[in-house]
């Protein structure tokens, strides 16, 4: 099987048209094209999974814009890589990318610099957030349950009449808490 081109085309809704993309990407000759209707923020499409395990070495994947492809620049960059480390190469028409030419290669590092930057910025301004709240005398992470609640969610967790759902309906204890609760009691048990 030779050398390969695939397309990738999405919309975020499904009263969405895939019509532009479509036409562009048959234009550029693809072979075969991937659609999907899902939000560029999931990290679950299928058929975008579909696209990148289907490339090999020396194939390319096309897409119309690189919105299409992900929401962020750190997510943009993960695919990007993605598709990379299989020898393969990505071309956004709209963009006039391609990572084939030595400029499309200059252009995909300085993307991966910003998206660094990006992670960067983030972890600076959480951090610093974090810092301004202990200074006011609060601390960061999730607000701690009623210790009253959780014991009492034990308890009828314990007696097995209940269940989860039931045990968060009746105490107010998320799920999740319970889980944890009930973990770290295993744990001081064995310990």
């Amino acid at each position: 099987m030779g050398v390969r081109a695939y397309g990738y085309a999405r919309v975020s809704t499904a009263d969405q048209t895939l019509d532009l993309q479509i036409d562009a990407l048959n234009k550029y000759g693809v072979s075969k094209i991937f659609q999907e209707k899902a939000s560029g923020a999931k990290d679950d499409r299928e058929e975008l999974k579909k696209v990148l395990d289907r490339l090999d070495e020396g194939d390319t994947l096309v897409v119309y814009k690189l919105d299409r492809l992900a929401r962020s620049t750190g997510k943009l960059i993960q695919v990007l890589d993605d598709i990379k480390i299989k020898g393969a190469h990505f071309i956004s028409i709209n963009d006039s990318i391609d990572t084939t030419t030595a400029a499309g290669k200059a252009l995909f590092g300085m993307l991966a610099v910003f998206a660094e930057f990006e992670r960067n910025i983030i972890v600076e301004r959480t951090q610093a957030g974090l810092k301004a709240a202990r200074s006011r005398g609060r601390k960061g992470g999730r607000p701690v349950s009623d210790q009253k609640k959780l014991e009492q969610a034990l308890k009828l967790y314990d007696s097995e009449t209940y269940t989860v759902k039931e045990i968060e309906e009746l105490t107010s204890v998320k799920r999740a808490t319970l889980y944890r609760a009930i973990a770290k009691r295993k744990t001081q048990l064995i310990t």
